[in-house]
């Protein structure tokens, strides 16, 4: 089994960017623990005005086993069900498998 890489994208409804922030946030530690997971790591993306338009996460799982294990957490069913009235459009999810890559 190869290893899977995600990027999830995040677009805030007006005036939800704290909100958003903090709920990511709470997933950050529990994922890093799990034993499948390799990286999850929080970004933003912010504008002339330096105001975060919108969040990203970068997250490495060592197969679709531990990516299977992560996505029945209770903490990502949480995240999932807290986030989704949070945002401008649905979460942009790319599951990205390895054809030529170091």
């Amino acid at each position: 089994m190869s290893k899977i890489f995600v990027i999830a994208n995040f677009y805030p409804k007006n005036g939800k960017n704290d909100q958003i922030k903090k709920i990511i946030n709470k997933m950050v530690t529990p994922t890093r623990l799990e034993e499948g997971n390799e990286t999850y790591n929080f970004y933003e993306v912010r504008n002339d005005n330096d105001k975060n338009i919108s969040f990203h996460l970068f997250e490495v799982y060592k197969n679709s086993l531990a990516l299977n294990f992560h996505r029945n957490t209770s903490y990502y069913k949480n995240y999932r069900s807290e986030i989704v009235d949070l945002l401008d459009k649905p979460i942009e999810a790319k599951i990205l498998t390895s054809i030529d890559s170091i």
